[in-house]
């Protein structure tokens, strides 16, 4: 019974290690490439690439979550533990939807929102963001999300 709980554990720690990866790559290499031609196509690709990999990454997520509640080797605490997960994938999915949609209606061209253990980063498209844009920005993030301004991140691309 508890090497199960092992497996599990390793599982979903192998999983997050994945995700922030990518997540990492995708980030750095997206804000890394700036020649004045290549600007946009890399810009628009990197929220374009953005969105279908944590699509891919929370379809795959979901897929693991999904064999744990499915196998009859699973505990009831794997279970409950696997069917809150997906919930909360769920939940995530559409608060950045929502989110990424209100950004963009303040006239943003395109922006993603990742939302993580305590914290928000919202990738905007802008060549700058002022004063005023970092501050409809953040009144977005922390109205809908009830988060401290300590835990918002705003970047342009």
């Amino acid at each position: 019974m508890l090497s199960k709980k092992k497996k599990i554990i390793i599982l979903c720690t192998m999983l997050l290690l994945l995700v922030v990866t990518g997540y990492l790559n995708l980030t750095l290499n997206g804000t890394t490439i700036q020649t004045s031609s290549a600007t946009t196509t890399t810009t628009t690709n990197f929220f374009k690439s953005h969105r279908e990999y944590r699509e891919e990454t929370r379809n795959q997520e979901i897929l693991y979550y999904d064999a744990i509640i499915a196998s009859s080797a699973s505990s009831t605490e794997a279970i409950n533990t696997a069917q809150a997960k997906k919930l909360e994938i769920v939940s995530l999915m559409e608060k950045e939807l929502v989110l990424e949609g209100l950004i963009k209606g303040k006239g943003f061209e395109d922006c993603v929102i990742s939302i993580t253990d305590g914290s928000v980063k919202a990738i905007v498209k802008a060549t700058e963001l002022d004063k005023a844009q970092v501050a409809q920005i953040t009144s977005i993030l922390q109205e809908q999300l009830n988060t401290d301004i300590g835990n918002i991140v705003i970047m342009n691309i």
